[in-house]
């Protein structure tokens, strides 16, 4: 993963672009992306800092903790679609899409196929 720029050399590039060189100069001069230096301005009159932002983390998922254990439990019940599913959640209050629940279904092992003979024998 690549690393933000230092805070010294943002400060001198902003510097250096404030004292009048133009952004390819300074892009130039100190070997960095001339694009750099019109957004590290605009980030120092938004914020006062040229500190970066976080750089990858983790994202909680939506479907985690009470709402995943129930969700995994409703699967185990009866046949369900993920559809279904996602009706089911909205009901309770929860906002999901077809997609996070099914990272649930396949984190559970929960086969969507289109299979004739396990029809007619959940039919049966």
């Amino acid at each position: 993963m690549t690393q933000p720029y230092s805070i010294d050399l943002r400060e001198r590039a902003v510097a250096l672009a404030e004292a009048g060189m133009t952004i390819r100069e300074v892009g130039e001069l100190l070997d960095i992306s001339p694009s750099c230096v019109p957004k590290w301005r605009a980030l120092k009159q938004r914020t006062g800092s040229l500190t970066s932002g976080q750089i990858g983390g983790h994202k909680k998922r939506t479907l985690s903790g009470e709402p995943a254990e129930w969700l995994r439990h409703r699967m185990r019940q009866a046949a369900f679609t993920l559809r279904g599913l996602v009706a089911e959640l909205a009901e309770r209050g929860i906002k999901a899409d077809s997609r996070q629940v099914w990272v649930v279904a396949h984190q559970e092992r929960l086969s969507f196929k289109k299979n004739r003979a396990r029809r007619r024998a959940i039919a049966a």
